[in-house]
């Protein structure tokens, strides 16, 4: 097994969108998913307009699912959030993912790719100290998957959340650039 990934472009957003609009990523994104708010939302990212990179991923060449990566720092907003209940780092990078396909879901890809996309953040990104990634209390999936990729939760945090039908009660959990 592959995987790779390349910045979203707007080619992508049809693809994105069919992703976003399936129960188990509707779910936790609760997301938009008519095409004008999948532009707007996704438009300016893809166009280098704004700091957060999206990322489409694949597993030997076939489109899976989407990770976001962005300077913790870059959003405000969310950094306020944060600092006011846990320790945030001030290199600190926040991630967000998704496998598009629920077939794929379950079966240990998002570990996989958690273990190969960290790595090529501390390459990417040289002054990156940690990542940082808030996950619901109640998306175990996800937040298991981070456990299995090496990630430990150290806080939890009221956050607003994705999906209004959820509480605010959020892990926290983070990984470090390992020291050479």
């Amino acid at each position: 097994m592959t995987i790779t990934w390349r910045r979203l472009g707007e080619t992508d957003f049809t693809l994105l969108r069919g992703w976003l609009r399936q129960p188990h990523v509707a779910r936790w994104w609760n997301h938009e998913t008519a095409p004008e708010a999948i532009a707007r939302d996704f438009g300016p990212a893809a166009r280098g307009e704004e700091p957060s990179e999206d990322f489409l991923v694949s597993v030997d060449g076939n489109p899976v699912g989407l990770v976001q990566r962005c300077w913790v720092a870059d959003y405000p907003q969310y950094l306020g959030d944060l600092t006011s209940q846990a320790e945030v780092p001030e290199r600190a990078i926040t991630l967000d993912y998704l496998i598009g396909d629920v077939r794929l879901t379950g079966q240990g890809l998002g570990t996989r790719l958690m273990q190969a996309f960290v790595p090529a953040t501390w390459v990417d990104h040289p002054d990156a100290t940690s990542i940082i990634v808030p996950v619901h209390s109640a998306n175990r999936a996800s937040w298991r998957m981070l456990e299995k990729a090496g990630f430990r939760r150290y806080a939890t945090a009221s956050l607003e959340p994705d999906n209004p039908v959820d509480d605010r009660v959020h892990f926290v959990y983070r990984v470090d650039r390992p020291a050479h």
